[in-house]
């Protein structure tokens, strides 16, 4: 079964490997295989939600070709140990019931594993905009960054940096769209051109009503019309907000004629028991 969209997708399992084996032999770091239940998660993962077909195409992966490429973490006690690189490989095995992950381990202070976790999350494809804008802004206020020095440490341009940080100046609503990925940075960065969250909002509300790709948002900013055949609730992502942010995860409300449907995603048999602790509480 191929690997989907990610980087085996693009590149052969074979380089990555020889590619993972080569850096282990410069660094002369080691590769050992640790007990999945003795790892625990970073709890400064800048990321909050996996999406549910990146991770079957990740495990489905992992099921025809292994782990290839190895977790990085950092031991915090007798057979305890915390991920600084590798949270969704971590995860997909935990739902594959793997006994053990192949992982470098290195010593590093708090604050370099902070950094370390940072910079790689945001350097891969893992992180949504909002996430990504986050990272940027904890890079800056808790590492005394300026927007250049993140820029080069990501190897990208400083106007990139700083449109992704506008997207924290807007409304909770906005931002709960962008991070569930109802709507693209595309469009953020138009609703972004207008002063007024008043206004912000209702384009919101008429971009989801109506799905508006981006072009046809930037015709509306401009005074043009626009017309869409097709009406949706816009109300039912407040509900799915609401429900995500109690939950902890994304959650997904189909709505038909009939009934209502609601989608609560969990990526292992623990945070399943988590969500349902925190359902019926």
């Amino acid at each position: 079964m191929p690997l989907g969209r990610g980087l085996g997708s693009l590149i052969p399992a074979k380089i990555i490997q020889k590619q993972t084996e080569e850096v282990i032999a410069q660094t002369g770091e080691q590769v050992l295989h640790i007990p999945v239940h003795s790892i625990e998660p970073n709890p400064d993962q800048p990321r909050k939600y996996f999406g549910h077909m990146e991770m079957e195409e990740l495990m489905n992966s992992i099921q025809e070709y292994g782990i290839i490429q190895p977790l990085i973490v950092t031991k915090i006690g007798e057979n305890a140990y915390q991920i600084i690189a590798g949270e969704r490989r971590w995860r997909a095995a935990q739902v594959l019931e793997l006994e053990t992950v192949p992982a470098i381990v290195r010593s590093v202070e708090k604050s370099q594993k902070l950094e370390l976790s940072l910079i790689e999350n945001i350097q891969r494809k893992d992180l949504n905009p909002m996430e990504r804008a986050r990272a940027y802004r904890r890079l800056i206020d808790e590492f005394n960054f300026t927007q250049v020095e993140v820029g080069k440490k990501l190897g990208k341009a400083r106007p990139s940096i700083a449109n992704t940080l506008r997207l924290l100046t807007l409304d909770e609503v906005i931002q709960g769209a962008i991070e569930q990925e109802k709507i693209t940075e595309g469009h953020a960065k138009v609703l972004l051109t207008v002063e007024d969250e008043k206004k912000q909002k209702a384009l919101l509300k008429r971009i989801l009503g109506t799905g508006l790709t981006v072009r046809e948002t930037e015709k509306l900013t401009r005074g043009k019309r626009v017309r869409k055949s097709i009406e949706l609730d816009p109300a039912l992502l407040e509900y799915e907000q609401e429900l995500a942010r109690a939950l902890d995860t994304k959650v997904k409300i189909i709505k038909t004629e009939k009934k209502s449907k609601i989608i609560i995603e969990a990526y292992s048999d623990k945070d399943l028991e988590e969500i349902i602790k925190k359902i019926v509480k």
